[in-house]
């Protein structure tokens, strides 16, 4: 409706020559009852039922926020509600639970990491405006498709690159970042859907999947690599540090040398269960057509020399890298966030370059900036609202008094044997993560947990700490897990099932190499066969 027309009213005037439309069906008790209806009852019935029924020896409040997990993660896991309202629903059910004010709660949803997915995402839009990420996802496929086509091969080279870029910046950031490159490659594929959002198991669609789950997946397991990668390792250092302040801190290069052998490990188990589950022999016979090399170079021909607004995204790019990989360097070596006493964080820098897009020029036209906030409108909002949800629930958590009260319930690690430590609490840590809160919560939550209970248990801090902070990154089953694990799923080329069934045989071989890698690896480069020295 033309509403700066006067002409037009504001309202609609019924117009009696038109048919009338058929009256709607009467209301009816029986119409209410859906299953969706009874997934919304859902969440208030759990949250009701732990409040009149379970009882702790801390304060009501640890009570409360029990009940108000339930109720938030019903909704989640359901999806009765959608996800991006679930995600703000602590906003008014700390305050009425008595567990934060409102003020207090709000303040999670704007936490340092929020602030760098949201001017990384801004960063990924430029990205897209301007086809970089079509230059990028050509040559990656001229580089690793091979002659002929070997789907294996070019599945290796796209989640290889994924984990690689990871290394230098957060893996919620890369994901972004490269969920559109890789959607740019599987553009040239004929996708064919069945019903619904499924799609049939044909060696292309089946690629399609294994290339979106890769790239899910290779983004937090590169990000394992190094101390910036994730926020995970960032949260372990400082737990150690303020707990142990007289012990060696954990140092970038100290990660290093346990992180990339890890990560490696790791990676390379991603890409063989991707090959076996979704890359039958057929595949490359199926490819041949759409990835052809001659094909290919032609394509990239006529996107043309780089333009200049090109290259400025890609020198926004990477100053934006080079940033986070030199604000917090080593002990030794400070980085340049000593400058401003540590008050600068990845979001500093990531709100910094998304501002920069709005000033500097794009060259096209006078005055034309290379960003313009229409363009901003399809920032992924359901992703940053979930996010800041897990904050909000992992503070909630520590302030309400339930951190203290789980913490108890892992007493039973001091019986357990130490060959057995690392993947007893690499296990609940990853179940944590993936059924309760996101990765960084579930590490905000338990790694604090473990710092205590090593002062009672006779084995290195470590040797329970770094099993709790990793496992907390083997969220690949379910969305609510990790934030890239929504990105994949937002590709429309997979499913929940899918990533259960990856994501499960994923996380069994991950946390058998962390078993295998902390008692011998880890002890060398921890020093965890004795006790805190």
């Amino acid at each position: 409706m033309a509403y700066d027309d006067p002409k037009t009213p504001f309202l609609p005037v019924n117009d009696r020559s038109q048919p009338s439309s058929p009256p709607p069906p009467p209301f009816s008790l029986k119409s209410m009852a859906t299953l969706k209806n009874f997934c919304i009852l859902l969440g208030p019935l759990l949250c009701a039922v732990i409040c009149l029924c379970v009882t702790f020896d801390g304060p009501t409040t640890s009570r409360n926020m029990l009940a108000v997990t339930a109720w938030v993660f019903a909704w989640w896991l359901t999806e009765a509600v959608p996800m991006p309202i679930t995600s703000i629903a602590p906003l008014f059910l700390f305050p009425l639970f008595g567990i934060a004010s409102a003020d207090g709660v709000a303040r999670s949803y704007m936490d340092d990491v929020v602030t760098l997915l949201l001017g990384s995402f801004m960063l990924v839009l430029a990205v897209e405006r301007y086809n970089v990420h079509r230059r990028l996802a050509l040559n990656i496929t001229l580089r690793f498709c091979g002659e002929p086509v070997s789907p294996p091969f070019l599945l290796l080279g796209i989640c290889a690159t994924t984990a690689f870029v990871s290394m230098w910046m957060h893996n919620v950031a890369c994901a972004v970042m490269m969920m559109p490159v890789a959607t740019g490659i599987l553009q040239r594929l004929p996708v064919n859907p069945t019903d619904g959002s499924a799609r049939a198991a044909t060696p292309i669609n089946n690629f399609c999947r294994a290339v979106v789950l890769g790239v899910t997946y290779a983004a937090p397991i590169g990000g394992m690599s190094t101390l910036t990668g994730t926020g995970v390792n960032l949260i372990l250092a400082a737990i150690w540090k303020s707990s142990f302040p007289e012990a060696k801190p954990i140092s970038f290069n100290t990660w290093f040398f346990f992180g990339f052998p890890l990560a490696l490990l790791i990676f390379l188990a991603l890409w063989v269960i991707l090959c076996l589950l979704y890359l039958s022999k057929g595949s490359s016979m199926a490819l041949a057509a759409y990835l052809d090399k001659a094909h290919l170079k032609r394509e990239l021909d006529i996107l043309g020399p780089m333009a200049f607004a090109e290259k400025m995204v890609l020198a926004v790019f990477g100053t934006t890298i080079a940033l986070w990989m030199t604000r917090s360097i080593t002990e030794d070596i400070p980085g340049w966030g000593a400058l401003f006493h540590g008050r600068a964080g990845d979001g500093t820098v990531s709100v910094m370059v998304a501002t920069l897009l709005f000033i500097l020029p794009n060259g096209k036209q006078k005055g034309e900036k290379l960003m313009d906030w229409n363009e901003c409108k399809k920032l992924p909002w359901n992703i940053i609202l979930l996010l800041g949800a897990g904050f909000a629930i992992a503070d909630g958590m520590q302030s309400s008094g339930l951190a203290d009260i789980l913490s108890k319930a892992l007493d039973f690690l001091e019986q357990v044997p130490y060959i057995a430590i690392a993947p007893v609490v690499c296990l609940i840590s990853a179940i944590i993560t993936e059924f309760i809160t996101s990765n960084d919560a579930a590490a905000t939550l338990v790694v604090p947990l473990l710092s205590q209970m090593a002062r009672t248990v006779n084995v290195h801090p470590l040797a329970l700490m770094v099993p709790g902070a990793i496992g907390s990154q083997l969220a690949f089953m379910l969305p609510t897990g990790t934030p890239p694990n929504i990105v994949g799923l937002t590709t429309g080329h997979i499913d929940i099932m899918d990533m259960m069934k990856t994501g499960l045989l994923l996380k069994i071989v991950g946390t058998a190499i962390v078993s295998l890698l902390m008692p011998t690896l880890g002890a060398y480069v921890f020093g965890t066969k004795g006790g805190l020295q």
